[in-house]
């Protein structure tokens, strides 16, 4: 049958080894290195793809880290900020307590002096009240009054002096 068409059998089975022979060398020196290529290829990117994720993942970690830097930074200016807050409220209150020492000492210091002024006052008051006991004496001399007249005006003069109710 393959004759009626004018096609040699021989011919054929020569073309059809030709063609396996063909196909051989070309997939051991042409198909199996591109294979090769391709494998290597798709290794390669494979390879940069597991990089890249690793790259991404370290990436994420370090992220993560300054993420937990910076907000330990923050927690940390906080604290350093309750810190200084707490020092001057303590520095504050110990400026006032010196204040409150320093007016203290001010108010006894000037109550010494008001006590010593009115002693002074008070011994003036008495060298003024002898002086004016020594003018009344001398008023009553030269009225001629007699002794027991005189011992009650100075008496009274005296008593009146004592209890403040006689004034200059």
């Amino acid at each position: 049958m393959v004759e009626a068409l004018g096609i040699s059998l021989t011919e054929l089975i020569f073309y059809l080894i030709n063609f396996l022979i063909l196909v051989g060398v070309l997939t051991k020196f042409l198909y199996k290195p591109f294979l090769g290529v391709l494998d290597a290829r798709k290794q390669t990117i494979q390879d940069a793809l597991d990089n890249a994720e690793l790259v991404n993942k370290r990436a994420d970690e370090k992220m993560e880290a300054y993420s937990r830097r910076i907000a330990n930074v923050e927690d940390e200016g906080r604290a350093i900020i309750k810190e200084a807050k707490v020092r001057a409220d303590a520095q504050a209150e110990e400026i006032i307590r010196e204040a409150e020492e320093k007016a203290d000492k001010m108010i006894k210091a000037a109550e010494q002096q008001i006590e010593l002024e009115k002693r002074k006052a008070l011994e003036d008051m008495k060298k003024h009240v002898a002086s004016l006991a020594m003018l009344a004496a001398e008023k009553i001399v030269e009225r001629d009054i007699a002794q027991t007249g005189q011992d009650k005006i100075v008496d009274e003069i005296i008593e009146q002096a004592g209890s403040g109710q006689w004034q200059n």
